[in-house]
């Protein structure tokens, strides 16, 4: 049976279902599942997701060819349904064609609406309607859609603005007039003739007038857009494979732009900016589904609760506000009630909260979508857990609803208050993402990506945004905007990112050419400073400072319910006791990787320890680790403190020497003068710890056997200050850890160094503590011989750092000269340093936790390498039976969720 391609909805059927969001996309699968719970849609068709692959690998003739057929049957059901015939004269059958992909990539692929007009069909549709205005409107609209999405004409450069917008501006400006709403009829015929000029002039083939041909332009222009750079961009920051490709729907169309009783907008059944449980969104009169996501006109509130906050927002008066700018439940009530109405059915049915387009045309309203809306990582706290209290959901959906990474957003920085309070506001404008940030102001996306490479700042300041600005606002700290609303592509990328960003700023005036704005009659040029509060819409001069986000009860909840669940425990990497601290705040369980070598780079231990280094024997040695002794002591005893009661896993000294030497002249001969030796021994001891590999050199557990008495001194260091810590009440847990273990052998020779040092302490002390020595797995070769280590050892931490680094043969240091590349050809899928290569790596893991509890069962096992707090790599952990996972203090609540998540995904 030949596959199916094409599936069909309209009048209450659909041959798809919500459940089918993999084949139909998310759009056509919640367009198929409202059709069947009756909620009113446009009828239209499917081309599935599959037909996406298809067309990428064998090409648009290929596959036009293969649809034919099943669209021609499913046109002809629109045009039963809706009474209209496609390519008529008089009757003409009009469409819509977007993209879906499986969830939601809000703006980064191409939609054409109005599809089917042409100088016959217009005056048609003038007829039928008895509005002439709209169906040139309409037309205006298709050709300037059709053009930019299929024909290609984009602005020239940067600096330019979009070649239709260029012909309305001279038109408007010529006949007096600021809004598109106030073209005449005979205005609209004259831009269609201009717009039809420019597409000749630009791409040298006339403007396309059979209705197939258009159709099966756009519908190709669609699954092209898949693979167009923005879409790209998107699918890496948000790791969507390619594979998925997109779905075409396509639809009959439907006029928000037939007079004052139409009007379109985008709607959501709760905040998606703070979570709050209150339906809001946009509308515009008299306009189309664009007018509003593209924020060229600043849209009006759809209740009269979201209208008066705006109002506020924008210092507009009760007065003023219901007389310009009324909400859709003052200048439609019977549609508000209608929408309000369809809202609340679809989040009882799909107990999420939902992001919804809508047309009403002539007093009639039709929904054009429904998906479960993008959201802050605040929001996503809040409505997963008022979710949970109203019932709607249980427990384990409110975990697996809210997305790990997304927790990072809610750690953001806010503005330190008193910096805040002597701040001063240049405007306001809307709150459409909330945060912190301040930045210099670039105004284009690839000034801003580049000057975010340097190391700088930026706040990306747009007139407003489009698709193609994605790179520019992924890198930006913050994103202003001149026009749009809550709803404009810049507010819903934004929110979708976790960025801060204020749109519609009041008196902004952005000068691309000029590379400056004005606001309220201030200049501000490029790379100037201003502060953006995304929670209230402020925006400040210059750079204010920011300081650590408080969590909420909301989320102390979802972090309770996610230790509820899970099975791992997460731990921490802390070198000090301030970060030991803020991690044990944020629910870690213990310290995973205390590095020591850290410790000695302060500057009241770095010249003893380079005394140590630079001793020609074991004696000079012995004598500067004296000195380092009571200073390790200090170190361990806050870390102690701040763990009381958890463990903590000290990794001995790893690096080579070489690190910590001067070389430099000025500290050679600062090192000379301390030791009271000669420049010149100095100089030649340095050159003599050089090594060609210093990565696979002397350090670890090497150096360790090599000079003993540093693995003593750290020994004895770690059991004194558990033992005095003891007398305070304080239980101290070390577990002391080997680093760089390939042999047992070499394990053994350190375990015994330490167990001597140990049974010392405790002699001079008289007293005891409990303690485990182990060590971390990060050379191949101990991953292929854990059942020998764990005979000897009470614990592995498996070191993916460097086990990456071997596993692989890439540098860490020099991997960024390739690694892009990699990915961008599909070598590589992620970067193996940031997400767990499972398939070699995470054998070598889970190998080796089955190799060293087959001789040791109760072998603790853990991960301490920067893939301890990537969602993706705890569940991996999760799936091979480690204890826990260690990450850096602020990346453990991510990691919390994501050991819960796993536990229930089983």
């Amino acid at each position: 049976m030949e596959k199916k391609r094409v599936y069909t909805f309209g009048n209450g059927e659909a041959e798809g279902r919500a459940d089918m969001k993999n084949l139909l996309g998310g759009k056509g699968a919640n367009l198929a599942e409202m059709n069947l719970i009756g909620v009113p849609v446009p009828p239209g068709f499917t081309i599935t997701t599959e037909v996406c692959t298809e067309y990428n690998e064998l090409g648009r003739d290929y596959v036009v060819g293969l649809l034919k057929g099943e669209v021609e049957q499913a046109v002809a059901q629109i045009e039963k349904l809706t009474g209209t015939k496609f390519g008529d004269k008089e009757n003409p059958c009009l469409v819509s064609v977007r993209s879906g992909s499986r969830v939601s990539m809000p703006g980064m692929m191409d939609t054409v609406l109005n599809l089917g007009l042409n100088d016959d069909a217009v005056e048609g549709i003038a007829r039928k309607s008895g509005n002439e205005r709209f169906a040139w409107d309409s037309y205006r609209r298709f050709v300037q859609m059709y053009g930019d999405v299929v024909l290609g004409m984009k602005p020239q450069s940067k600096e330019d603005i979009d070649p239709f917008e260029e012909i309305m501006e001279e038109v408007k400006e010529s006949k007096g007039i600021e809004l598109d709403t106030d073209l005449t009829t005979d205005d609209l015929k004259e831009l269609v003739r201009k717009f039809k000029a420019a597409v000749k002039e630009n791409t040298g083939n006339d403007f396309p007038v059979n209705p197939w041909d258009q159709l099966w332009g756009a519908v190709c222009a669609v699954f092209d857009s898949w693979m167009n750079e923005r879409a790209i961009l998107y699918r890496k920051m948000n790791n969507i494979p390619e594979e998925w490709g997109t779905a075409v729907n396509v639809q009959a169309m439907v006029y928000g732009n037939m007079g004052k009783t139409s009007a379109t907008g985008v709607a959501f059944t709760r905040d998606a900016a703070t979570g709050e449980d209150i339906f809001n969104g946009e509308y515009l009169v008299d306009a189309q589904g664009e007018d509003v996501v593209a924020g060229v006109r600043t849209p009006q509130q759809i209740t009269i609760e979201g209208s008066r906050r705006w109002a506020k927002l924008q210092g507009i008066s009760e007065e003023e506000r219901a007389a310009k700018y009324p909400s859709l439940e003052e200048a439609l009530p019977e549609c508000a009630k209608a929408l309000i109405e369809v809202q609340q059915k679809l989040e009882d049915y799909f107990k999420d909260m939902q992001d919804l387009e809508f047309t009403i045309q002539d007093g009639k309203l039709w929904l054009l979508q429904t998906r479960s809306g993008k959201r802050t990582g605040a929001a996503m706290v809040k409505i997963a857990i008022d979710m949970l209290h109203q019932e709607y959901i249980d427990e384990k959906t409110a975990l697996i609803r809210c997305d790990a990474e997304k927790l990072d957003e809610l750690l953001h920085p806010v503005f330190n208050k008193k910096s805040l309070a002597q701040a001063k506001p240049l405007t306001n404008g809307l709150p459409a993402s909330p945060g912190a940030a301040a930045g210099q102001i670039v105004f284009h996306a690839d000034e801003a990506e580049e000057w975010s490479k340097q190391g700088k700042k930026v706040i990306l300041c747009r007139i407003e945004t489009s698709p193609e600005d994605l790179r520019g606002m992924a890198t930006a700290q913050g994103i202003l905007t001149a026009r749009g609303g809550m709803t404009s592509h810049a507010a819903v990328v934004a929110r979708g990112m976790g960025k801060c960003c204020v749109s519609a700023a009041n008196n902004v005036v952005i000068s691309y050419k000029e590379r400056a704005m004005t606001i309220n009659g201030k200049e501000l040029k490029e790379g100037d400073w201003i502060s953006l509060d995304g929670s209230t819409g402020l925006v400040y001069e210059g750079r204010i400072e920011t300081q650590d986000a408080e969590l909420d009860a909301d989320f102390n909840e979802l972090m309770e319910i996610a230790d509820k669940y899970a099975r791992m425990d997460v731990r921490t990497n802390a070198d000090t006791p301030h970060d030991a601290t803020v991690a044990r705040n944020f629910g870690a369980r213990g310290i995973g990787l205390c590095r020591t070598e850290h410790m000695f780079f302060e500057e009241n231990k770095i010249i003893p320890m380079r005394e140590m280094i630079l001793a020609k024997d074991e004696e000079g040695r012995r004598k500067a680790l004296e000195k380092l002794l009571p200073l390790q002591k200090k170190d361990f005893s806050g870390i102690f403190r701040a763990m009381d009661g958890l463990p903590v896993t000290v990794r001995l000294l790893d690096p080579p020497l070489h690190e910590f030497v001067p070389h430099d002249e000025k500290g050679q001969m600062e090192m000379a003068r301390v030791m009271g030796i000669s420049y010149k021994d100095i100089h030649e001891r340095v050159e003599g710890l050089l090594e060609s590999n210093p990565m696979l050199g002397l350090r670890g557990c090497r150096l360790g056997n090599l000079y003993p008495e540093i693995t003593e001194m750290q020994a004895r260091a770690i059991m004194e200050v558990a033992i005095e810590l003891k007398k305070e009440g304080i239980t101290a847990c070390p577990e002391i850890m080997v680093p760089l273990t390939g042999i047992v052998h070499e394990f053994k020779a350190q375990k015994d160094i330490i167990e001597n040092t140990i049974q010392k302490v405790f002699a001079e002390k008289s007293d005891s503590v409990e303690y485990k020595i182990g060590t971390m797995i990060e050379i191949p070769r101990a991953a292929l011989t854990a059942h020998k280590i764990a005979k000897e050892a009470d614990f592995f931490s498996f070191g993916t750092n460097d086990l990456t680094q071997m596993t692989f043969g890439y540098s860490r240091d020099d991997v960024a000269k390739f690694l892009p590349m990699y990915i961008d050809k599909g070598i590589l899928k992620h970067d193996p340093f940031a997400v767990l290569d499972q398939n070699g790596v995470g054998q070598l893991v889970s190998m080796a936790v089955q190799k060293g509890r087959e001789v040791r069962p109760t072998l603790k096992c853990g991960i301490c390498g920067e893939h301890g707090g990537e969602p993706s790599s705890v569940k991996f952990c999760h799936t091979v039976g480690l204890n826990y996972v260690s990450c850096s203090p602020f990346r453990v609540p991510i990691a919390r969720l994501a050991a819960a998540q796993a536990a229930i995904e089983g």
